[in-house]
């Protein structure tokens, strides 16, 4: 156990709740500086790496250091639930909603992946993509 963790367990003990509290928001102070900290540090990796800002998928660095880096791209899609249901009765389409999308809509990836895009391509409008932030984690080499 660490030494603020065991101090944590102490003012617990004695029922110190004002420090608690006091002790709870300066961590929390802590952590938001070195979630800044690591998101820069991400951001600049980025930057090097020439990673387009709309990378959707998986891929592994090696630099120098020895240790692998993995970063995992997102798009985050939204449906106009609207829209998406008039271009299908527009399109003749309605029978592919209930595979193509969840309702509340939200796209089933895999499935629309492997639907024809003669289907898809009337579809997309109703479709926002936005890029996601990618996350990090570190490959320790096998020795």
């Amino acid at each position: 156990m660490s030494g603020l963790m065991k101090l944590v367990d102490e003012m617990f003990q004695k029922n110190q709740i004002s420090d608690l509290v006091s002790l709870w928001q300066e961590s929390k102070k802590q952590e938001e500086l070195a979630l800044k900290e690591r998101r820069s540090c991400e951001d600049k990796i980025i930057s090097l790496l020439g990673v387009p800002e709309n990378f959707e998928g998986t891929e592994s660095f090696k630099p120098d250091t020895g240790l692998g880096l993995k970063i995992e791209g997102r798009i985050t899609r939204k449906v106009d639930s609207e829209k998406l249901q008039e271009l299908a009765n527009l399109h003749g389409l309605s029978d592919h909603l209930p595979s193509l999308f969840r309702w509340k809509p939200e796209i089933n990836g895999a499935v629309w992946k492997a639907t024809s895009s003669e289907i898809t391509n009337h579809l997309a409008e109703a479709i926002t993509a936005k890029a996601g932030r990618p996350s990090f984690s570190i490959i320790i080499p096998k020795e």
